[in-house]
This record gives structure tokens, sequence and C-alpha cells, in this order.
């Protein structure tokens, strides 16, 4: 029986897609998907992470292609790609999507935007290119899910970089042939491990991603040959990283819905998957009037892959305390939000916020994502309180979506841009389709910069 050939499939859809296709919905998602983006890479360009990687590529030189969100700095689109990539993944605030498990815009817009500030693109001409490229990696993600997680893969990095060089082919406008190399040579490149969750490699896979997917785009317009059969051919990308490859799955209802209208974005910046644990304890709390002196034990069942994604169990460091189930329950406990400043090396060492991780208890249930979170509080005179939280459904009111991730927006941006142009550039985003030229709006994306 002849293989389906999965690759040229997805990118003949990929390839085909016009502003016009695209839903209402899905094209305001895409700009949400910016809005949240932009605002967590400016707020991450000050990571010690993304200095580094900073420090490095100025170090390197090169012609001035692109620009560095936050400092204005101005490099090489692939070293733009790569910094603002890692930046965008550095506090683990950014947006989620179940089809990949994983960070679908951190490889996507960082690719995208340097490549069009570089060689031309207008708002439309990035809004549907984003849209490509999104649907591209969250095909490939039902295509090799879920054991391509479960074994250890991150996929924010492995199918990133499918994702970046969809996105960024799409915008040079390329045939058939030319979107088979770009495919086969960010096959040749996907990586990323799991094992280096709460490490600085975790975002940097992001950055990775995104810089290869845009290299893979380059060097296929030159010719630079690979195998357009990639994901479905012998030894290729599924049948390396997936013990049980889903084709019909991968290509069920194609162009029927777009995956990024299903895009689930944080509101707390650490790992998703500890966040119904979070909501659950914030909703006993404040229903309850409960405080941590009160408290006996804490008891959370969570997905059963949850164990092997957000579970640290004495979290050394606030990178660490972003993937920690017990901490990020106890934390909630004790204050009233879980921003970034709540994931710092100091918060972490906390006396009485490791006492109470030490009545947390974490239990696996089956059935992955579908049924959230049981988060089970008892108190010390012996009553019991009880939460379900599911955070994998989307958004249906896309205003109020937006009304939350415009605040979250200019909360990490103001103390770079001021509140006043933050605002501002949060509303030029979401008319990013009037754009003639996204570069002009990048460059407002900067310090010292001002909205007219």
């Amino acid at each position: 029986m002849p293989t389906t050939p999965v690759t040229a499939i997805l990118s003949d859809f990929c390839r085909g897609i016009r502003y016009e296709d695209l839903p209402f919905e899905a094209s305001e998602v895409a700009k949400h998907c910016l809005m949240d983006w932009l605002g967590v890479t400016i707020a991450g360009s000050s990571e010690p992470l993304a200095v580094m990687l900073r420090d490095e590529v100025l170090a390197d030189g090169g012609v001035a292609q692109a620009t560095l969100f936050g400092t204005g700095q101005r490099v090489t689109a692939k070293q733009a790609a790569l910094v603002n990539g890692a930046a965008s993944h550095a506090l683990d605030f950014d947006d989620v999507h179940l089809a990949m498990s994983g960070h679908p815009s951190v490889p996507i817009w960082p690719a995208l935007l340097a490549l069009a500030e570089w060689r031309g693109g207008s708002g439309r001409d990035v809004l549907t290119a984003f849209a490509a490229g999104y649907e591209m990696e969250c095909r490939i993600g039902m295509l090799v899910m879920p054991s391509h997680y479960s074994t250890g893969f991150h996929s924010t990095g492995t199918l990133g970089a499918f994702g970046a060089a969809a996105a960024c082919a799409h915008l040079l406008g390329f045939d058939s042939e030319q979107w088979g190399r770009t495919m086969g040579i960010a096959g040749a490149q996907a990586a990323g491990l799991k094992s280096m969750f709460g490490t600085m490699c975790k975002p940097l896979h992001a950055g990775k991603a995104a810089t290869n997917g845009l290299f893979a785009a380059l060097m296929a317009e030159r010719g630079f040959t690979s195998n357009p059969e990639v994901l479905e051919t012998v030894q290729g990308f599924a049948a390396t990283q997936s013990s049980g490859p889903n084709v019909e799955r991968a290509l069920a209802g194609l162009g029927d819905h777009y995956c990024v209208r299903d895009t689930l974005f944080k509101y707390y910046a650490a790992c998703y998957g500890t966040h119904e644990s979070i909501n659950g304890v914030f909703y006993i709390k404040d229903d309850h009037k409960l405080r941590p002196e009160d408290i006996d034990r804490i008891d959370l069942v969570v997905p059963e892959g949850h164990l092997l994604m957000c579970n640290i169990e004495q979290p050394a460091t606030g990178l660490e305390g972003k993937f920690s189930l017990r901490y990020a329950a106890s934390l909630a406990m004790f204050e009233m939000d879980a921003a970034e400043s709540r994931f710092t090396n100091e918060y972490v060492k906390r006396e009485d916020i490791g006492a109470m991780m030490q009545r947390v208890h974490v239990t696996p249930q089956t059935g992955d994502w579908e049924r959230g979170t049981r988060v089970t509080v008892r108190t010390r005179s012996g009553a019991t309180y009880e939460e379900q939280v599911n955070l994998n459904i989307p958004a249906t009111d896309l205003q109020d979506q937006e009304a939350a991730l415009n605040s979250k927006f200019v909360s990490l941006t103001e103390g770079l841009l001021g509140r006043r142009d933050a605002q501002k550039l949060a509303e030029q985003i979401m008319i990013l389709e009037e754009e003639p030229e996204v570069g002009q709006m990048l460059a407002l994306a900067t310090s010292g910069s001002k909205v007219a």
C-alpha cells in the first residue's frame, strides 16, 4: 500500500491559504497571538538567557536586517529570530495549543517578523503566513502525538521548526517544489528535549526552531536540496519520532477549521500544566477565606502527562519553580497572583512556601488533558474543599479574550515603552491587516520608541 504523501498534502494546503480564506475568528486570534507574543518577548528581552544570546550574536556581527525587540538593536534576520524566539519563551508566559502539546507562536513569529522586516510584507501577508505556519505545526503535531511528547521530545522545538519554515515559505511565495525542500531542511534540524525543562535550554529550543525554520526557507530559495517527503518517508520525521503516526488525524478536516482559532493563552508565568492547580487553589482560598496556616493538606489529581512535564518535586531555582506543581500550588496559597516576580530564586527558597510544599501531594489520572485537574484542600479543622478545573477549552468570547490579553500586554511592556505607548501599540496590532509594511509597526516595540 503506497504511503500517504503527508508532507505534500499539508504543504499544498498551507501554500494555498489566502487572507480571504481565513474566517474572522481565525484572523482575530492570530492578532491575539501576536499581541501576546510581542508582550512576552519585550518582557523577556532582559532575562539573563536573552542577554547572553544577544551578547553572542552582537559579538558575531553581521548585516543589520531585523530588530531585537526591547533593545532596538539591529542584527541579521536569523540572529533576530534566535534571540527574539528565546526571549519570547524565557518567561514561559506564551500561548499553548493542545494539538502540538507545546507553544505555537514562539517559533513562528520571530522567524516570520524578522523575514518581513528584512524582505518586506504587509499586515495581511504576515497574518496569512502565520496562519499557514501554525496549521503546519499543529497538523504535524496531530501526526506524531502523543508518543512524540511522551518519549521526551519538546514539541515547541521540533514541530516549531516546521511551523517557522512554513510561515517563511508562505511569505516568500514559494512554489510546490520549494515548499518540499523547505520542509525537508526544517526536518533535518528539528530538535528539542523535555529533559531541558527548568533550564535556559528550554527557551533556546524556541529560538533555534525559529532561526532553523527561517534558515530552511532561505536555503530552499537558493536551491539547497532535501528529502521533500520528510514527514512520511522511511526513517523520516514521523517514523523516528513517533511510535504511532496518525495520518488520518493529521489530515482530517483540513480547511474546515483553522488550528489558530483554538489557541490557549497563559495568565500565569509558569508551565501551562500548573495553571489548573493554581486556579483551583485560588478558587478554594478565596471562596472559603482560607489562610496558609489553615491548611493541612493539598491534593492535586492531574493529567498523567504532567508528571513528565511539570512535576519537579523540590525546585531549587525560579526556572525550576515554573515546572513544579507543588511549588505552584503552594505559591497560590500565599499570594494573589502568579506573575513572573513569583518565580525567582528567592521566592522558591522561601521557608514558608517550602513548608507548604511538603503538604502538597500529586497523583496522576488517566485521560491526559481532557478532564483537567482536581484540587482538594483539607484544613486543620477537618473541612475539605474541592475544585475541578479544566483550562483546555478555547475562549468563546473573543472580545473578553482581547481585553485580557491587552491588559497582560500593557503590564508586560509599560516599563519599557510607557503605558500610553504600550496601549497604542496594542491597538495597532489589532488592526494589523491595515498595515502596508509591518516593519513600521515593529519599530515601535523598542525602548525609547514613540507611537505617533
